[in-house]
């Protein structure tokens, strides 16, 4: 593993060209929501159907816009500038530029060091008492020479009521419970540049699949995994990714764990199956604005890391075949993205997960057996003025879509559901009116209505000829009201409103929020 991992940097070194990048947390939602109003707008062009960003990227894209005023407003002006107080760190050769404040930063000719705070509380009221989720921690980043970079992320948790539990329908980033509703999330890692490309060794968050509420692809609502992460644009027209990951199964493998004795007593100490995925996505620009994506996964377990899965470009199917020949098969995916913003201001793009195709059986409903989930959504920039935005979104999932029968195999880290939060035979409509007036204040509507049918998988129910929402198990009615602004970078004060109804399932929404609810919540961070 360690000879491949080299093997892929030299390969890389003979690009000269100056390419130090890491990449920028996805939590940074005013920052990723102003380039995506950027693009949408026709000043840059960006590719985002793969998220997080490297700052290189978000840095050459601010410039670029930065340098076409006559198309920005004078908000987008204020914006740009206020970011380059900090992504200015990639693009100056000193720190003689108008910069962000920072616990600390360093740059000489070789090194660049850079480290500051990060802390947060936000709080909820409503009818069913009141729950708050505290952090804080300490982030920084480092480059060195004109290739590597280093970053790091620490930060430790804390709620009075479990809100980001595996099984609940939220879009909470999951968390990995300590006693006292406590869990951390340690992220960061190791990369190599270069002028069109980017290898690293990191522990990251990730989404794949345009969305502007939950993608259906890679949602990144799974706690943080390691993974090897490529990133390649050689050319305009082309862009490729590719993860290999180390997911955590939380499936007690027997045969490794063991009784042990010491002066404490007797323990059994349990040790977990191993599980990976590999998974790529090729993107082609055929026309200018318009990006058209497709790539696979497999989840495996049993086999140890296998080569024939370090290959970028394969269809892993076709290797699970080979290698499985005659026995059960691993679980593979495959999956489609369009994007188009050929009409200025206006994105509008699908999303296709295919857990499982059978042309066979596709056109025998008693047998039917296709496992999808399909997005479809648009977003209207300067709609109905300038400085908003209107959205709508609908999808809609298939019954044991992202489910596996066997629990080292399924789409899953640490039980977290790596692809959309409602997981299988489901439907979702979403609608959002937001609003920019000034610099750093982010005004926002929303409507969000949710269904959920059958768990299936945990009923033991036949695979084969399921209906699409026999039955509605839980739903989930919210209108939302939200408010942030950006004091400082990476600064924010915030505040929302939420008028709810949820009912069904009582196992798949936190108390807290069950049944017909007004919620207000506001708090304060520093960092993400």
């Amino acid at each position: 593993m360690k000879k491949i991992f080299v093997i892929l940097l030299l390969s890389t070194s003979i690009q000269v060209n100056f390419g130090q990048s890491i990449y920028h947390h996805i939590s940074h939602k005013s920052l990723y929501n102003l380039l995506d109003e950027l693009a949408n707008q026709q000043v840059i062009d960006l590719n985002t159907v793969a998220k997080p960003y490297s700052r290189m990227v978000i840095a050459k894209k601010l410039q670029e816009a930065s340098q076409q005023t006559d198309l920005l407003n004078n908000r987008q002006q204020q914006d740009i500038a206020f970011y380059l107080k900090d992504f200015n760190k990639e693009l100056k050769p000193d720190k003689e530029f108008d910069k962000r404040l920072d616990l600390l930063y360093k740059k000489d000719s070789v090194f660049t060091f850079s480290i500051n705070p990060i802390g947060g509380i936000q709080y909820w009221t409503n009818k069913n008492g009141a729950v708050w989720h505290r952090w804080n921690g300490a982030e920084a980043f480092a480059y060195w020479g004109d290739h590597w970079g280093f970053y790091a992320s620490l930060r430790d948790n804390h709620e009075n009521e479990k809100l980001s539990e595996d099984q609940f329908l939220n879009q909470r980033t999951g968390g990995n419970y300590k006693a006292h509703y406590d869990y951390s999330e340690m992220m960061g890692g190791i990369t190599y540049s270069w002028n069109w490309g980017i290898i690293g060794l990191v522990k990251d968050h990730f989404t794949w699949g345009t969305n502007y509420n939950g993608s259906n692809i890679f949602s990144g609502r799974t706690p943080s995994f390691a993974h090897i992460k490529v990133n390649l644009k050689p050319v305009s027209w082309f862009e490729f990714n590719y993860v290999h990951g180390w997911l955590v199964s939380e499936v007690v493998d027997s045969s490794r764990s063991y009784f042990l004795i010491n002066s404490y007593g007797t323990d059994y100490r349990e040790v977990f199956y191993k599980k990976f995925i590999a998974t790529n996505l090729f993107t082609f620009t055929p026309l200018k604005k318009l990006n058209i994506s497709v790539g696979n996964s497999i989840v495996y377990s049993d086999i140890g890391i296998h080569p024939g899965y370090l290959i970028p470009l394969f269809f892993f199917k076709s290797v699970d075949h080979t290698l499985n020949s005659g026995i059960d098969n691993q679980n593979s995916q495959m999956f489609f993205d369009i994007s188009s913003r050929q009409l200025k201001n206006l994105h509008i793009y699908a999303s296709f997960f295919v857990d499982e195709v059978s042309i066979g059986r596709m056109f025998k409903p008693e047998e039917h057996s296709n496992f999808f989930s399909t997005k479809l959504g648009f977003r209207a920039n300067r709609f109905p003025v300038q400085n908003m935005a209107v959205t709508a979104e609908y999808t809609r999932t298939n019954p044991l879509s992202f489910m596996h029968y066997v629990p080292t195999l399924t789409f899953e880290s640490n039980r977290f559901n790596l692809g959309h939060y409602l997981r299988d035979n489901c439907k979702e409509l979403y609608l959002s009116l937001e609003a920019k007036p000034l610099r750093g204040l982010f005004l926002k509507a929303s409507y969000t209505f949710a269904q959920k049918g059958p768990d299936y998988t945990a009923l033991g129910t036949h695979r084969l000829g399921i209906p699409f929402m026999e039955s509605v198990e839980w739903e989930s009615s919210m209108f939302s009201l939200s408010a942030r602004y950006e004091i400082i970078n990476d600064g924010f004060v915030f505040a929302g409103y939420n008028n709810g109804n949820v009912s069904g399932n009582e196992n798949w929404s936190p108390a807290f929020w069950y049944g017909k609810t007004n919620t207000f919540n506001f708090g304060i961070n520093l960092g993400f």
